[in-house]
């Protein structure tokens, strides 16, 4: 059982740069989306009901269907990076909590303050990247969903 445990440690170590990488991913990706929300948001002001997104000649011919899944894909990267980035968060706190645990029990207090300051940094991080995702996915949702809205009345009407 022993060797089963030693060898589940390894594996579990393995991940930790791979998923503190997929935490920076995902913070850049946030702050870089909610840039772009920023520059999208000026172009909406002063009049919120503007078709920025579903303007295009192709949207002219697509059906109901096909917009959906426009919209659907233009909110799919902020969506899956509000939902795995805490989940990297997690892993990247768990990992170090063995070598924690471990420093705990030999009562070498330096050893747990090595393991868990980049511990807590990488939830800390991966949380801010899910928030920001998660503010950007809702109001660009409602953005486009009123696009659609108006480009289905804009059909009707004519």
């Amino acid at each position: 059982m022993l060797a089963l445990d030693a060898v589940l440690f390894e594996v579990a170590r393995l991940f930790l740069w791979p998923v503190t990488l997929g935490v920076l991913l995902c913070f850049v990706y946030a702050v870089w989306s909610l840039g772009a929300f920023g520059v999208e948001a000026l172009q909406r002001r002063g009049d919120a009901a503007r078709v920025l997104v579903l303007r295009t000649p192709a949207a002219a011919r697509a059906s109901q269907e096909q917009m959906e899944l426009a919209v659907l894909k233009q909110l799919e990267g902020v969506r899956l990076c509000s939902r795995v980035a805490p989940m990297l968060g997690l892993i990247a706190t768990m990992i170090p909590m063995g070598p924690a645990l471990v420093a705990v029990a030999s009562g070498e207090s330096r050893g747990v303050a090595q393991s868990l300051a980049p511990a807590f940094a990488s939830v800390i991080v991966a949380l801010a990247s899910a928030s920001i995702a998660f503010v950007v996915h809702t109001v660009r949702r409602r953005w486009l969903m009123r696009e659609l809205v108006a480009v289905l009345d804009a059909r009707e009407a004519a």
